[in-house]
């Protein structure tokens, strides 16, 4: 079928409901955490703002449809005939109204308290692989300052000639160097371990993000300290926060291309995302990216810190805990459609989502609309870049029958993402870190898209 053919009959989709969670919920479910009487409450507070939507306007006819008697092009409108707001009127800028839906967000079965908790980016509704400043995902573990850049040090100590303290100006005033990376959680999709938790892709999988990093190279440090490289095996990442949050690097990482950053997409770090300085390690889960970075410490031993012994460890099968994870394995999933999601009309859609990978760049997406039957492959959308996040795109006509909704990835170095039965058969059901199974999305005959594991 010819592309224009295809087009005839676009369907349409209709957004997942936002904040459909009351908030005396959410403070129980922080306070007392998650059991199924609450897990119950959430599908049923879901659904119900499913129905809401449609009642008050989300629903088909409510969306625009164009025409040749169409007011909104043979009429004047009000932004043709009025004068515009001045320039300037809000001299850093904010997205439309219109889009002020789009927000990230807290999952009630992850919040702990409010300083030690995540917010999830709205992945389902982003474009590229760029997300924007004010929409990246949030990690803290003992909430986050907005540190003033003139008291704040780098201090480079340990196993070197010459110990180093930088300001923030004198870091700034070093070569620097821009890069494209994503940054995952290693508790991403945690929750889905042992069973269907959240409706949507932002709660699914959002703490999950990618950004041009602009810094120093910690190499360029490292070499300027005089760091005993034979001997020197790792280095200790320390934040500024009350949490003390610290990790240990092995050199050859280190070495590789960590940078010292100060810059996301063009403009300073955000407070919450480490200003004004923060580790970017690329391709290792995010909780190695330490955040408002005081100090690296070179020495000839992993540091045993209770952020890598004691957290982000993975209960095994057979009870025994695997530490030390780093790097971030072969993902992805599709973004549209996606859970709570509703396809509106049968005809042509486009399935489109993100793959990455720690280990290099992404090489193939394949998508199935069967729930793994038949796979067909993707378009990967450039830039494709290593240890980047990467945009696939694939044409689908939906005929109104059942489908589930499938990507598996790819990446250079060969490795294939993995069935979640097949994960479960190495890694069991219990555990919290670095679940990069292939996510299934159901599509019911009413359109409806909700989230289902199969295989």
């Amino acid at each position: 079928m010819s592309k224009s053919k295809l087009f005839e009959t676009p369907g349409q989709v209709r957004r997942a409901p936002e904040s459909f969670l009351p908030a005396d919920f959410v403070a129980d479910v922080s306070a007392n955490g998650m059991n199924e009487e609450r897990r119950g409450f959430l599908r049923k507070s879901f659904l119900g703002a499913l129905g809401a939507g449609l009642a008050t306007g989300m629903g088909a006819k409510a969306m625009a449809q164009a025409g040749p008697d169409d007011p909104a092009i043979i009429e004047k409108q009000i932004w043709q005939t009025t004068l515009g707001q001045p320039v300037a009127v809000k001299p850093y800028g904010e997205p439309s109204i219109y889009e002020k839906y789009l927000q990230r967000r807290q999952s009630p079965g992850l919040t702990a308290v409010d300083a030690a908790s995540v917010s999830f980016a709205p992945l389902q509704g982003f474009f590229g692989i760029i997300t924007p400043n004010g929409l990246h995902f949030e990690r803290h573990h003992q909430g986050w300052y907005d540190i003033d850049p003139n008291k704040h040090r780098l201090m480079i100590n340990g196993m070197v000639k010459k110990e180093l303290v930088f300001t923030m100006d004198d870091l700034m005033r070093l070569p620097s160097t821009s890069k494209f990376h994503f940054i995952e959680c290693g508790a991403n999709t945690g929750m889905e371990w042992g069973n269907v938790a959240v409706p949507t892709v932002q709660y699914t999988h959002g703490m999950l993000s990618c950004c041009e990093f602009t810094g120093v190279p910690l190499s360029l440090l490292l070499e300027m300290a005089g760091a005993d490289l034979k001997k020197g095996k790792y280095v200790l990442a320390e934040g500024n926060d009350g949490s003390g949050m610290t990790r240990t690097i092995p050199m050859e990482i280190a070495l590789d291309d960590v940078m010292v950053a100060w810059a996301m997409n063009g403009e300073m770090l955000r407070p919450e995302n480490g200003y004004p300085l923060r580790l970017v390690v690329p391709g290792v889960q995010g909780v190695s990216w330490v955040k408002w970075l005081r100090r690296i410490e070179v020495g000839d031993k992993p540091y045993g810190t209770k952020d890598e012994a004691v957290h982000y460890i993975d209960l095994m099968p057979d009870g025994t805990h695997r530490q030390y994870t780093t790097v971030q394995e072969v993902k992805s999933v599709i973004t549209t459609p996606s859970g709570g999601q509703q396809l509106l009309t049968t005809g042509f859609y486009n399935i489109s989502g993100l793959a990455w990978s720690g280990r290099g760049k992404i090489q193939r997406v394949d998508v199935s609309v069967d729930g793994g039957r038949n796979w067909s492959q993707a378009r990967l959308e450039s830039p494709i870049m290593d240890k980047c996040l990467t945009r696939f795109n694939i044409d689908w006509v939906w005929d109104g029958k059942p489908a589930i909704l499938q990507s598996r990835a790819v990446d250079s170095t060969g490795h294939i993402q993995p069935m979640i039965n097949a994960l479960r058969e190495v890694r069991g059901t219990r555990s919290i870190y670095h679940n990069n199974a292939i996510q299934s999305w159901k599509v019911d005959t009413n359109g409806e898209v909700s989230n289902v594991q199969v295989g």
